[in-house]
């Protein structure tokens, strides 16, 4: 079940602490759809909406820079 509170702006998963706990240590991570292409890039490189959906070598300071690859213009 899911609460939402639209005057007071919150949405509320109403599952107890101790559910999202056994859930939390029963999830097993799936295998990685692509493993070379486009795909692979994609699930590896490319940042969450939040921080712009791009790809994390185009930002100054990215996996390229950390990498120790040049930068990219």
């Amino acid at each position: 079940m899911i609460e939402l509170d639209v005057p007071h702006r919150k949405l509320n998963v109403l599952v107890s602490d101790e559910e999202l706990a056994r859930r939390k240590a029963e999830w097993v991570a799936p295998p990685p759809r692509f493993s070379r292409g486009y795909g692979a890039m994609h699930q590896v490189h490319v940042l969450q909406a939040d921080k712009g959906c791009d790809f994390d070598f185009l930002q100054r300071g990215g996996a390229s820079a950390e990498a120790g690859e040049p930068e990219i213009h």
